[in-house]
C-alpha cells in the first residue's frame, strides 16, 4: 500500500470518530437537557451527521451572512444561529426532538462542550 491510500484511510477513520464522537455528545446532551429527546442509537448517528451536514452548510452562510450583527453582540448571536440549526436539525430527522428555543440554545452549547470534551478525551492525535 502507498503513503497515499494510508493517509486516506486514516483520513476516512478520523471522519468516523469523530462522527461516533458528536453522535456520543448528542445523546449525552438528550440525557442532561429536558426538552431534547433522542430516541436511540441510529436517531443519535442521524443526528450527528445532519448536524454535521447543516453546520457546514447553511451555518456557514447564516455565519457569514449575520457577522456584523455578531459584531455588534460580541459573538452572542452565534449562539443563536445555532440554536436555530439545532432546532432544524430535529425537524428534520425522525427520533430527534428538540422543545423550544431555550433547550435548543442551551443543547447546542452543551453539545460543543460535550463533544470537545469527548474528542480531547477520544480522537488520537494527527501525527505529523
Amino acid at each position: 500500500m502507498t503513503r497515499f491510500h494510508l493517509a486516506c484511510i486514516l483520513v476516512r477513520m478520523r471522519l468516523l470518530i469523530h462522527w461516533l464522537v458528536s453522535a456520543l455528545a448528542v445523546w449525552i446532551v438528550a440525557q442532561i437537557v429536558p426538552g431534547i429527546h433522542v430516541s436511540g442509537v441510529t436517531a443519535a448517528l442521524i443526528a450527528a451527521l445532519v448536524i454535521g451536514l447543516i453546520n457546514a452548510t447553511l451555518g456557514l452562510l447564516l455565519k457569514i451572512i449575520t457577522f456584523p450583527l455578531t459584531i455588534l453582540t460580541l459573538g452572542l448571536f452565534w449562539f443563536v444561529i445555532n440554536a436555530l440549526m439545532l432546532k432544524l436539525a430535529a425537524a428534520l430527522v425522525n427520533g430527534f426532538e428538540v422543545r423550544g428555543f431555550v433547550p435548543a440554545l442551551i443543547g447546542s452549547i452543551l453539545i460543543s462542550v460535550v463533544s470537545s470534551i469527548l474528542q480531547w478525551l477520544l480522537v488520537p492525535k494527527k501525527s505529523d
